[in-house]
């Protein structure tokens, strides 16, 4: 069998680096990866995540950090998007409530913005695009979304974010009542990392280039 290849995660956040690899095991690939996080990322200068879409984010910060790293390296950005508000919170996500804001109050602002918007107007959908780089080449982007409706109020202990608020009819619950199964199942980040570990093995399957 051959040597499991190494990718590289653009991140200091070692509970994704713990999803992707419970991902990947789940979809059956945990003996085709293993995975890391970039090892200078904190003393590499920060990506400037300003651009106005995911995608060019995503790829971007792939891009910046495969250049001090040996080895492919994956990137995301993610947010929510909701439809009657222009899009927004959108690529700012993190930041809708202003820097340093918490969860709470990201949510809180969110609530705010949607009081006295009728039912149909409380579509929302979570979007998650990762881009998979090397030698400040991008060689993929992958994208995928989960759609849902915004609470009035949140439910539920799990999940971080705007999970509280984020209602899946079909499941009756929201983001923050799944188990971490049933978030990774269906979830935009866990359908997005499981398109990338596809894309992934085609690249650096047998008889392809080395991911070094």
């Amino acid at each position: 069998m051959p040597a499991p290849v190494r990718l590289f995660l653009a991140s200091s956040n070692r509970g994704k680096l713990a999803e992707l690899t419970e991902l990947a095991s789940e979809c059956g690939s945990g003996d085709r990866f293993t995975f890391e996080l970039v090892g200078d990322f904190a003393s590499t200068p920060a990506f400037d995540e300003s651009a106005p879409t995911f995608a060019e984010n995503a790829a971007g910060k792939a891009i910046h950090y495969s250049r001090a790293c040996e080895g492919p390296v994956i990137a995301d950005d993610s947010g929510l998007v909701v439809p009657a508000l222009g899009g927004a919170p959108g690529v700012h996500s993190a930041r809708f409530a202003g820097p340093g804001a918490t969860d709470a109050q990201r949510i809180g602002k969110l609530l705010d913005e949607m009081r006295g918007k009728s039912p149909a107007e409380r579509d929302a959908y979570f979007v998650c695009v990762l881009a998979l780089a090397r030698d400040a080449q991008c060689l993929a982007v992958i994208s995928d979304r989960a759609d849902g409706v915004l609470l009035e109020q949140p439910r539920g202990a799990g999940g971080f974010g705007y999970d509280p608020v984020f209602y899946l009819p079909q499941m009756k619950k929201t983001f923050s009542e799944l188990s971490r199964q049933e978030k990774n199942r269906i979830s935009h980040r866990g359908k997005a990392f499981r398109k990338l570990l596809a894309a992934a093995a085609e690249l650096f399957g047998p008889g392809q280039k080395s991911a070094r």
